[in-house]
């Protein structure tokens, strides 16, 4: 019996010494940390446009418009791309909007003339059953400002509806990176905001940021309130550059009537970075 009780006693020391010996843990938990590297191959398709001039002056640098297009457009033909938006528009036989009067006729034929004469375009694809992703496209942005002349004060961002969301995203994420932002029957995933609100740069450059939001007041796919709520947001956050032009008789695509109206390029090419 004496040897059983001075086991259990030891054992009793042993035991009260070992829980001694850990620290004070409220929450019963130890604490570890888990480090790794993580890599992805990134591949995108994307069409070109070099403005006219731009192989003789080898000194000038050129503004540039990414546009992002939208869900109907994914996939692996490049051909895709070209259907809507810029791409479009400097391919060699742009199409004509329904019932185009006379007027609208002279309208595009301006816009193209604005784009073709000063603008580099980059259109990426998005792969197939695929969204867009901001870290990918700064991947393309970054090799395209190495690999051309580029101002960089004079990047525009601009996408329509699947891309008007990818608009949102890249450029809020990147805000410094960009001279403006066009998305265009798109929406905004709030808690971008409020994240890069505690950005020491990236809040501020939101609040000087020129955005212009195109919106069909008939739309039915994207509604109309994602914009609303968006330009809310950047209100709030302090946003006094942000507007917005509402088609009142306009469904989902708004997109045609925005990149066939000249005062969208003379806007690009006012709003130079600050």
């Amino acid at each position: 019996m004496k040897t059983t009780s001075r086991l259990f006693a030891l054992f009793f020391l042993l035991t009260l010494s070992a829980t001694a010996a850990e620290p004070e843990n409220d929450l019963m938990q130890s604490a570890h940390r888990f480090d790794t590297s993580l890599t992805r191959a990134v591949s995108l398709s994307y069409l070109k446009y070099l403005p006219k001039g731009y192989e003789a002056d080898t000194n000038r640098e050129w503004p540039l418009i990414l546009f992002l297009h939208g869900a109907g457009e994914r996939g692996s033909d490049l051909k895709q791309v070209a259907v809507h938006g810029p791409p479009n528009l400097v391919s060699k036989h742009p199409r004509e909007a329904k019932s185009e009067t006379a007027a609208d006729r002279e309208s595009r034929l301006e816009a193209i003339r604005l784009l073709k004469d000063n603008f580099i375009v980059v259109s990426p694809q998005c792969p197939a059953n695929d969204l867009w992703h901001a870290e990918d496209l700064e991947a393309l942005l970054n090799d395209i400002e190495k690999n051309h002349r580029v101002d960089k004060k004079r990047i525009h961002l601009t996408g329509l509806s699947m891309g008007g969301f990818g608009t949102w995203d890249l450029g809020l994420k990147l805000p410094e990176r960009f001279a403006t932002l066009t998305p265009i029957c798109g929406g905004i995933n709030s808690i971008v905001t409020l994240l890069n609100r505690r950005h020491p740069t990236r809040g501020k450059r939101q609040q000087e940021l020129p955005i212009w939001i195109f919106h069909g007041l008939k739309d039915t796919t994207v509604p109309p309130a994602e914009s609303e709520r968006a330009k809310a947001l950047l209100e709030k956050l302090g946003n006094k550059k942000i507007k917005a032009t509402w088609y009142p008789d306009a469904g989902h695509d708004s997109w045609t009537a925005t990149y066939a109206d000249p005062e969208l390029y003379r806007w690009f090419l006012a709003n130079p970075k600050q």
